[in-house]
């Protein structure tokens, strides 16, 4: 074999040093700046999108506080809303209540009124009919006809005495 052959051994070493030093030095200045620029340009992205990703996750919490002021700010409209409503709601059953209370009142005074009339008509029918019917028992009992005005003032002193 020759590479074995220790004649050849010296023009095997400077080839060997020489294309180590060539392929050394094609590797310093070609692959190495190559894979350097693109580790750099990997690093460069993966730091653009943690700021990007950073950005994005405080527009997010901004958007998140806006939400929920928002939201509590819509609650607090709708409370008022509703407190609103019920008092308004309140207001008019107590208007309605306070209608209803004075169409009643005056229900019961024109009742208590038809019925106070009717009560006296009744009273002059039975003191009518008193005086009649104590006429004619007079007039039975004793033969004679008494005054129809002294039959009326006796069933108006009996109406009295008894109250």
């Amino acid at each position: 074999m020759p590479q074995l052959d220790i004649t050849t051994f010296s023009s095997q070493i400077f080839w060997l040093a020489v294309t180590f030093i060539a392929l050394f030095l094609v590797m310093w200045r070609v692959a190495v700046p190559k894979i350097a620029d693109s580790l750099e340009a990997r690093q460069k992205r993966i730091s653009d999108n943690l700021a990007r990703a950073e950005e994005v996750k405080t527009e997010a919490e901004a958007a998140i506080e806006a939400y929920e002021a928002s939201l509590a700010e819509a609650r607090s409209d709708a409370q008022s809303v509703i407190s609103e409503a019920a008092q308004q709601l309140a207001d008019e059953a107590a208007a309605r209540e306070a209608e209803l209370a004075e169409t009643l009142k005056n229900r019961i005074a024109e009742s208590e009124a038809s019925i106070a009339q009717a009560m006296e008509a009744a009273i002059a029918n039975i003191r009518d009919a008193a005086a009649e019917v104590a006429v004619s028992a007079t007039e039975r009992l004793t033969g004679e006809a008494p005054a129809a005005d002294d039959a009326g003032a006796a069933v108006d002193n009996a109406i009295k005495a008894r109250g």
